[in-house]
């Protein structure tokens, strides 16, 4: 007769993933706004729109990971930051239609749950779902032995908002005449990091530790886990009283795959020479010889969300926002097109 076996012995311990919740729990709760019903522990999470002034709305849903980054904050043993870059990314790509992040949730999964790290990245979702003033109501932590190899982990995130009907940015107000204003990234956020880890670690034999000049002290590892931005607190004032026209967040595909999803009939004329790419980008640039098309579709290359607005609007919105600490960059204008990005002078 064969031994007794547990699913304990087959990988699985249910007791840690319980006292994983347990740790969590304050942190999660600390993030809870009006709008939640009930308390952790729930199948589902609940939460009422009509509590937080979005009654008769329209509701945003977004979902996204951090992609490659983990494995820069799983080689320097860093894991709360991801976890703020997941939140933001969701808040950001909500935002671009118009809409108020209301609630998140998390799914951690790995091979053999590591409390430490489990717990940094719930704390760092739950720290920037609080910074925000959205909730985050549930979650899913999954112990996957043969799935995932020692070390190894995912971190993926679920976003609803809401948009009130007047609000919403489809791209349906663009139209030919209209800029394009660049707000600065604060990094790579959280799309280019294999293409990144290729130049710096392979190519370039650099280390988490290493200070390249371009970096201008920093050194590659605050560089690579610099935070995925949120743009909501600068931007929620602008999209309340409709002095925008349109928004993209720019992630995977840069400015030319992100731009062109809000242009309609319109083309984008944009400017490469209107800002200068930070330290990191030129570094990056260099190190892997990239051809500036290639680094242009496969990053930020500084600007992490663009803003289309009328002529009109362009002294008074940039004042506005270089009041709120951003630095703004006038980066093209909206032509005459098909719903492409252009480079050249507008």
């Amino acid at each position: 007769m064969s031994a007794k076996i547990s699913y304990k012995d087959a990988g699985v311990d249910i007791d840690v993933k319980e006292s994983l919740l347990e740790r969590a729990k304050g942190a999660i709760r600390k993030s809870f706004t009006p709008g939640v019903l009930g308390d952790i522990g729930l199948f589902g999470g609940l939460f009422d729109p009509a509590r937080v002034g979005f009654g008769d709305a329209i509701l945003v849903a977004t979902a996204d990971g951090v992609g490659t980054k983990l494995e820069v904050a799983r080689r320097a043993r860093v894991y709360d930051t991801v976890g703020w870059d997941l939140v933001n990314h969701c808040i950001n790509d909500a935002l671009v239609q118009g809409a108020r992040p209301l609630f998140f949730l998390d799914y951690v999964a790995m091979g053999k749950l590591q409390p430490e790290v489990v717990g940094a990245l719930i704390t760092g979702c739950a720290e920037a779902c609080r910074a925000s003033g959205l909730a985050l109501i549930g979650g899913e932590t999954a112990e996957m032995p043969g799935v995932y190899k020692e070390g190894d982990f995912e971190l993926a995130g679920f976003l609803v908002g809401a948009v009130k009907r007047e609000h919403l940015l489809d791209g349906s107000r663009v139209r030919p005449g209209q800029v394009l204003l660049g707000l600065t990234s604060s990094g790579l956020h959280t799309n280019g990091y294999s293409l990144a880890r290729r130049i710096l670690f392979d190519q370039l034999g650099l280390e988490l530790g290493a200070r390249p000049a371009e970096l201008g002290g920093r050194t590659v590892q605050e560089a690579l886990l610099a935070i995925h931005r949120p743009y909501l607190e600068p931007l929620w004032p602008l999209i309340e009283a409709r002095r925008l026209a349109a928004m993209a967040h720019i992630t995977g595909g840069g400015l030319p795959g992100n731009v062109n999803r809000v242009l309609g009939s319109c083309d984008a004329l944009i400017d490469r020479e209107a800002w200068t790419p930070p330290g990191l980008f030129q570094l990056l640039v260099r190190g892997g010889d990239l051809d500036p098309d290639e680094a242009y579709r496969a990053l930020n290359m500084g600007i992490g969300m663009v803003l289309i607005v009328e002529e009109s609007e362009v002294a008074s919105v940039s004042a506005e926002l270089e009041r709120r600490g951003e630095r703004v960059h006038r980066i093209g204008r909206t032509v005459a097109g098909r719903g492409e990005v252009r480079w050249g002078r507008p």
